[in-house]
């Protein structure tokens, strides 16, 4: 088995990239075999996760192929007393003192087996293995958010709406310098923000321009740093981001509104990151100068760099991005159906996607050939309540859920029970017309930075799940089903 477990391990370096293969293959070691199965060893619980989700099915082909059936299990290294005696094949025993550095990983590539592994993005010091870390703590902040597969630049539909964005996002991949290395990418939800700051980061792994690429959202920035605090790792934090990092990739900068001690640090972080000549990538639905909350120091550097805005694509656009989506998908849309929904659809690239989506899942499922009126059927209830969908409507929707009146959600009042219905109300207005957010604020008798707090505070809440989730879920499908 000991030679079977090479083997395996040999044929699987020929299929990933070696530096896949380094970081989660070869810390991999043979604790001990049966007949029925192995017991691999690892150095975390996050390891096993990724293993899991990525190589087990590889794992157990190449076993296959080499005439083995056996069962997998994983166990960490040090959490189990194993005598040397039962530790077969394994070059060295899990309590050897000897630190590993492995790259974990930040996007996804497609395997031949139909699943996807994990490339490298940035450079992380593993534990040493005879240190057991608990689930889901410093493995869950490794290497930040996979890059997605699909967000390139060749996959990257171009028009007048995201030219310059495109050009400008393309120039710093490639290292050009065209000023300050930041770049702040402005849009509205589902313009294509995410896809061109990960296709930097896409650009720059595949072409070894550099693989310590960091894609997080301000979100993210801010969990990682609070638990580094109460973890007492501010320092490693504080290294990693700051001296382990060559291209930065923040997004929802808007999270950060009123989160000062956060802002604070990234401001720090962006000084070391510009004096080492790093590039930086930010997005975000309101300017920096727009954002309430926000530091001076925070603001005037991430306004020192390119800011370029995305809007919503015209008709030709969208019609281009259907065709290569239909083209990706690999199924046969007439033009006409095109034509149609790129006609019907036109708030955002999103919404343009689902309306394919919809319509191709449709004639799949019932067996129909897909022409307009099947197109028809499935974009009416869309464009319909799109339609109908008003800030009016949704103030109506949210005081019936709360027994409140129009008139308390418009009003002054600071009471709990009235301020809560409101950001609710404010944030679905956000979510389902395509009002600017000053339009929301002064439909509330509010400012503008109020209507970006509440918004704010409204998508952290119902990450939560608890009963404003379901008065809001519950608003939501109501809205969607047209049921007015």
């Amino acid at each position: 088995m000991e030679l079977s477990w090479e083997k395996a391990k040999f044929q699987i370096k020929k299929l990933i990239p070696e530096h896949s293969y380094r970081m989660w293959i070869e810390p991999l070691a043979l604790l001990d075999y049966t007949a029925a199965g192995i017991t691999l060893g690892t150095p975390n619980d996050y390891f096993i996760k990724r293993i899991k989700e990525n190589y087990l099915d590889i794992f157990k082909r190449e076993f296959l192929n080499l005439g083995h059936s056996v069962n997998i299990e994983f166990q960490v290294n040090g959490k189990k007393d194993i005598k040397g005696s039962n530790i077969k094949g394994s070059k060295k025993a899990p309590n050897q003192k000897k630190s590993q550095k492995k790259e974990p990983a930040n996007y996804l590539i497609k395997n031949e087996y139909g699943g996807a592994y994990p490339a490298i993005a940035v450079r992380q010091q593993w534990k040493k293995p005879e240190q057991a870390t608990l689930p889901g703590l410093d493995a869950s902040f490794n290497g930040g958010r996979m890059l997605k597969k699909g967000y390139t630049f060749d996959d990257f539909v171009v028009g007048d709406n995201s030219n310059f964005a495109y050009s400008a996002s393309l120039s710093l991949a490639q290292g050009k310098k065209n000023g300050s290395g930041i770049l702040y990418l402005l849009g509205k939800t589902g313009l294509g923000k995410s896809h061109l700051s990960q296709a930097v980061g896409h650009h720059m792994m595949a072409n070894k321009i550099s693989n310590r690429v960091y894609y997080v959202t301000a979100e993210d920035f801010t969990n990682e740093m609070i638990f580094s605090l109460k973890n007492h790792t501010i320092e490693r934090f504080k290294e990693k981001y700051r001296r382990k990092c060559d291209v930065l990739i923040l997004e929802d900068i808007h999270f950060l509104s009123g989160k000062m001690a956060t802002q604070k640090e990234l401001a720090i972080t962006l000084d070391y990151l510009l004096d080492a000549d790093k590039k930086i990538i930010f997005s975000g639905c309101e300017l920096p100068d727009e954002i309430p909350k926000l530091n001076d120091q925070l603001k005037s550097r991430l306004s020192m760099g390119l800011v370029t805005e995305i809007e919503a694509p015209d008709y030709k656009t969208r019609l281009r991005i259907l065709k290569k989506k239909t083209h990706t998908l690999g199924c046969k849309v007439p033009m006409m159906v095109n034509e149609y929904i790129a006609q019907e659809l036109c708030d955002d690239v999103r919404q343009l996607e689902s309306g394919l989506f919809g319509v191709v899942a449709k004639g799949q499922i019932m067996g129909r050939n897909i022409d307009i009126e099947l197109a028809k059927s499935v974009l009416d209830n869309i464009t319909k309540n799109r339609k109908r969908i008003s800030i009016d409507l949704i103030k109506q929707l949210v005081c019936n859920e709360f027994s409140i009146s129009e008139r308390d959600i418009i009003s002054k009042s600071r009471k709990r029970i009235i301020v809560k219905p409101r950001q609710v109300a404010m944030f679905l207005a956000k979510k389902y017309t395509d009002q600017p957010i000053k339009k929301i604020g002064s439909s509330f008798k509010k400012y503008h930075a109020t209507a970006i707090y509440s918004v704010n505070v409204i998508e952290k809440e119902i990450k939560q799940k608890g009963a404003l989730f379901e008065q809001i879920n519950y608003i939501s499908k109501k809205i969607e089903a047209g049921k007015f």
